[in-house]
């Protein structure tokens, strides 16, 4: 290649998988309106439940804070499609700010949503052993966003360290798709996986998607898959023991 083409390839072309970086995004975002459309157009709890008065305004912070780092990396994906690496780099705190707030924001809102409905029974589980499910899935997030920022300079990390950590917050989402439980929940799958399925297959999937595309293999992507994979299940798992029961009611009084 002359220098001059060098100079003049696109973003795309020289790194193919930004594309599918950018496509990811799009699809989180739409499993996220899908999945909260009673909320966004209603201001309602799934399904079409008012929400909560004691907690509406801790539900609608959540909310908002989730939605908004959905948006934003769906935008620093497209940033990077664009090849405007600087104002990506400019956003870069602002993803820090809304981890800051998510994680915490994520472990008290399960604790207030079973001291106000304790009779809901989710997958099987009561509320206080569904509280293991939005748990581990805020602190997997927390994990994965702390190991992409640590290595925001070392692409084949932080890229699919922060994609990771998107998937981590989507079983809720997803979860919440009319019908889309149903064709996995009595199957071995939703058994082993709980709501986490989906989030798991999307995350196969593009796994598949960018080592055909890239033609190589991203070691710290396989390596952090298995690790969320693993979580899920774990969580599943350890949600309907006595043991988490009892830390989970030691929280919830």
């Amino acid at each position: 290649m002359s220098t001059r083409d060098a100079r003049t390839e696109s973003p795309v072309r020289s790194d193919p998988a930004r594309l599918l970086y950018a496509a990811a995004a799009v699809v989180l975002l739409l499993v996220t309106l899908l999945g909260f459309q009673q909320f966004y157009l209603h201001g309602r709890a799934y399904p079409a439940h008012p929400l909560a008065p004691p907690i509406k305004p801790l539900l609608v912070a959540h909310g908002v804070v989730m939605t908004t780092w959905i948006v934003l990396f769906l935008v620093q994906c497209l940033l990077i499609v664009g090849g405007n690496r600087r104002l990506h780099m400019t956003l870069g705190p602002l993803a820090v700010v809304l981890a800051a707030i998510m994680v915490p924001l994520g472990l008290w809102l399960p604790v207030m949503t079973t001291r106000v409905e304790p009779d809901v029974t989710l997958w099987g589980l009561n509320r206080v052993h569904f509280m293991a499910v939005p748990m581990f899935s805020i602190l997997s997030f927390g994990a994965f966003v702390t190991v992409g920022i640590w290595n925001r300079r070392r692409l084949e990390i932080h890229r699919p360290m922060m994609l990771l950590a998107t998937l981590s917050i989507m079983a809720a989402a997803a979860d919440r798709i009319t019908g889309l439980p149903d064709l996995y929940a009595a199957s071995i799958w939703g058994g082993l996986f709980g709501p986490f399925f989906v989030p798991v297959v999307i995350g196969a999937l593009f796994f598949v998607a960018n080592w055909a595309l890239t033609r190589s293999f991203n070691r710290w992507f396989a390596g952090g898959f298995v690790v969320l994979a693993v979580i899920c299940a774990f969580t599943m798992r350890l949600a309907p023991t006595h043991a988490w029961e009892q830390f989970a009611t030691f929280l919830v009084r």
